[in-house]
């Protein structure tokens, strides 16, 4: 198996900065699976394009993103954020545990000259959502999380923009 690392924490925390600062192997690639439905989200995109700076390529994949691990063979691969890919899922009404097993599965063949590195946000650690539909959310997110932390070679949790590692590498 390839070198899978995995990259949790709250909004703001540095998960997005940390990833770029691991992704060393080149070619680098950035996985982008947010999609600009308003000026903000179009304005956080253009952010983040200007911080990865114009060596990186970019696959914009707000939904196919097992797609993009499967064909990954070298270098480095950012998904940017699982969180995003899962809302998406969600809203265009995919099969979600599919869709999982499916990223899961490409990750577990992914080729030892490859490294993934995914984001993700911990939404488990707040107060329980008051409507159905957000208690589902980060009831599903904290599955997956535990699916991918459990797929990955490297665990870290970022506080603060500090990098706490979860899970090492062996």
């Amino acid at each position: 198996m390839g070198r899978v690392t995995f990259l949790l924490g709250g909004a703001r925390s540095g998960k997005s900065t940390r990833a770029l600062a691991l992704a060393v192997n080149a070619p680098r690639t950035f996985l982008a699976t947010g999609e600009p439905f308003d000026d903000e989200m179009a304005d956080r995109i253009q952010a983040h394009k200007a911080e990865r700076g114009p060596d990186w390529g970019l696959i914009e994949a707000p939904l196919e993103i097992a797609r993009a691990v499967e064909a990954h063979d070298h270098g480095t691969l950012v998904i940017d954020c699982l969180t995003l890919w899962l809302n998406n899922l969600i809203y265009h009404q995919r099969d979600v545990d599919a869709e999982s097993a499916r990223l899961l599965a490409a990750l577990g063949a992914t080729p030892t000259p490859a490294h993934i590195i995914l984001v993700s946000n911990e939404v488990g650690l707040a107060i329980a959502p008051e409507n159905a539909l957000a208690r589902r959310f980060r009831d599903m997110q904290g599955r997956l999380n535990q699916q991918v932390a459990a797929a990955a070679d490297h665990v870290e949790l970022l506080v603060a923009g500090l990098p706490v590692t979860v899970k090492a590498a062996r």
